[in-house]
């Protein structure tokens, strides 16, 4: 009969330790998503953060041309009705 009455004690328990888990993931998701309004994204130096931000934008254009080259969408379909010689014309 013991058991019975710390059954109903042991799923408040529970409950509690769930409720607990699940606010310690959405406080970890929150600041997980507010890196750069907390924890600055690029130095605070100025000469350090042109460099970072040049190197940064060298990337995001690079990888554009990476995305065509990977779907080959930089060279000509062979699907067109209007064949193209690869040849010197």
């Amino acid at each position: 009969m013991k058991t019975s009455k710390n059954q109903p004690n042991s799923r408040r328990q529970t409950i509690g330790m769930l409720r607990n888990v699940g606010l310690a993931i959405a406080l970890l998701a929150g600041l997980a998503t507010s890196v750069g309004c907390f924890v600055p994204l690029y130095s605070a130096r100025p000469e350090r953060r042109v460099q970072q931000l040049l190197y940064t934008s060298d990337d995001l254009r690079s990888m554009t041309e990476t995305w065509e080259r990977f779907w080959f969408l930089d060279s000509p379909s062979h699907m067109t009705p209007i064949r193209t010689h690869g040849g010197i014309m």
